[in-house]
């Protein structure tokens, strides 16, 4: 009797060890998940739900087991929100350090330099991962740049974040503004900021192309910017054709062909490098720019001079069968 009462507890040590290590193995052998896949863990969801999702989603075999092992080797840290992705042969322990990691899947949208509010607006409608309802933002009031969301999120949260952004950068370099611009304002600054943006696509060219503007301001003349005469007509989207003649007359807040001084306001939202420029402008004589042909600019002292290069511009342009 002494020796089956010794073996029956041999026997079931070694059923014990035996539950322990398959309950161990389990919780760190590979999962079914055949490839990567995105998870949504919703706010305020409690373990069993996460378990339940994982299961219905095919990131694990049984959401109880699941449980079980984890409330057990799993650590007492509280789950995430959010949307994760759940690599392939996940096991178990790693799934839930990827929930408790909060390692969330993040998306960008990207609004780049000199997009007037209109556009920014329907690009984040449009983004079908967003949810809720914005307004268009005020012009100029959004920094270009990327900016990373959660499926999901509000819009209304990501544009606060765009129009933050905005104001911390004018905070951060209004102090720092050279004594040579014109600007009086942070708001003037991005008026002018934004008529920069528009007018030259290169990094170089913006400081002198700021100078010139800068000094015809101080000369009392007319900025005389195109993109000034578009935007009352489109709101700052593409205007499809050339400008008319009647519209370069037209006389509104805008027209700097029409008016002397700074628009009422911002034509779009300027990046942070013609912000700078405008408020560190080129120390230039130049009054006068047309483009080069080349995506750049060529500049001039006096009217004569730009004269000259209009008349080269135009050639190139009866060249390219554009005239």
């Amino acid at each position: 009797m002494r020796r089956l009462g010794c073996l029956v507890i041999a026997i079931a040590g070694l059923i014990v060890a035996g539950l322990a290590v398959n309950f161990i193995w389990g919780w760190n052998a590979s999962g079914p998940l055949e490839n990567d896949r995105s998870i949504i863990i919703k706010p305020g969801s409690s373990l069993s739900m996460a378990a339940r999702a994982l299961e219905q989603g095919g990131v694990i075999k049984s959401a109880d087991t699941f449980l079980t092992r984890a409330k057990v080797l799993g650590g007492s840290e509280p789950i995430k929100a959010g949307e994760f992705t759940i690599p392939a042969k996940a096991s178990n322990s790693d799934v839930l350090s990827i929930l408790q990691g909060g390692k969330s899947v993040q998306r960008l949208v990207t609004i780049p330099e000199g997009m007037p509010s209109i556009l920014v607006y329907e690009r984040l409608m449009a983004e079908e991962l967003l949810s809720g309802e914005i307004s268009i933002p005020a012009e100029g009031s959004v920094l270009p740049d990327s900016y990373s969301f959660e499926r999901g999120e509000k819009r209304a949260a990501v544009l606060l974040r765009m129009q933050t952004a905005m104001k911390e950068t004018i905070e951060e370099l209004w102090p720092k503004r050279s004594k040579s611009t014109v600007v009086k304002t942070p708001e003037e600054a991005v008026t002018l900021a934004a008529i920069v943006e528009k007018e030259t696509a290169l990094a170089k060219e913006r400081r002198k192309v700021a100078g010139v503007y800068s000094n015809r301001v101080r000369k009392n003349m007319m900025l005389q910017a195109d993109p000034t005469i578009i935007y009352p007509i489109t709101k700052g989207k593409p205007l499809g054709r050339r400008i008319r003649q009647s519209e370069i007359a037209q006389v509104n807040d805008y027209n700097t062909y029409s008016m002397v001084g700074l628009p009422k306001g911002p034509i779009a939202n300027p990046g942070r490098a013609s912000i700078e420029a405008v408020l560190n402008p080129a120390d230039t004589s130049a009054l006068y720019f047309v483009a080069d042909g080349k995506g750049g600019h060529v500049f001039a002292d006096t009217l004569e001079q730009h004269n000259r290069n209009v008349e080269k511009w135009f050639a190139i342009r009866r060249q390219r069968g554009e005239m």
